[in-house]
């Protein structure tokens, strides 16, 4: 069985449960300030719980749409174990990309975060690693622009929403989960930059 289909599979499930009882979506969310042993799970379990169904939808999609490619080419790659490291890639996503935020917001009791945003900008730069060229499109533009320069963009924006903005979304969480998505899987097969680097310098 696909390892996304399952992830994507569990975390609809738990967040449409936890949208009829606020009381397990409470206890699911990251709240920083409950900084204990006993909430430690916290870290991971944030992921599975979706403020609303368009914060749900947007995340499995994009989840549905890269992750499919990504569990692939790591099988690919690593045979069978390839399904359980895009498994920890996004297990362990999770914890890594609220890190930052988690300091941010440790005192502060009305902070909440819940989503798999961080885990899926994650799986979303494993593959910008993987096929640098690939085309994106973004809303009403009608014309494909290459993952790398996406990449660029995006991190760009995340930094400078992250600075300005005063939306409540996890800006930090999407940067530090797309960082850690790129350098996943060059922690067990560095020579991934070096195809990379030739993939970009192919088109010049």
């Amino acid at each position: 069985m696909s390892i996304n289909i399952a992830i994507i599979a569990v975390s609809t499930l738990v967040s449409v449960c936890c949208f009829k009882r606020p009381q397990w979506f409470y206890r699911l969310a990251f709240v920083p300030v409950y900084n204990d042993r006993a909430n430690a799970y916290r870290w991971f379990s944030y992921g599975l719980v979706h403020a609303d169904w368009g914060h749900l939808l947007v995340n499995m999609f994009v989840l549905w749409c890269f992750g499919a490619m990504v569990e692939d080419a790591y099988r690919y790659m690593w045979n069978d174990k390839g399904m359980l490291l895009y498994l920890l890639l996004y297990v362990t996503a999770l914890p890594i990309s609220t890190y930052a935020d988690g300091l941010r917001h440790k005192a502060d009791s009305s902070y909440v975060a819940v989503g798999a945003s961080g885990a899926v900008s994650a799986v979303v730069f494993a593959s910008i690693l993987l096929f640098p060229l690939r085309k994106f499109y973004i809303m009403f533009v009608p014309i494909g622009i290459p993952a790398v320069l996406f990449g660029i963009m995006y991190l760009l924006y995340e930094v400078y929403m992250d600075k300005k903005a005063n939306d409540r979304i996890g800006h930090k969480t999407h940067f530090w989960g797309a960082i850690y998505g790129f350098i996943f899987a060059l922690i067990f097969r560095p020579r991934l930059l070096v195809a990379f680097f030739v993939q970009i310098l192919q088109v010049f």
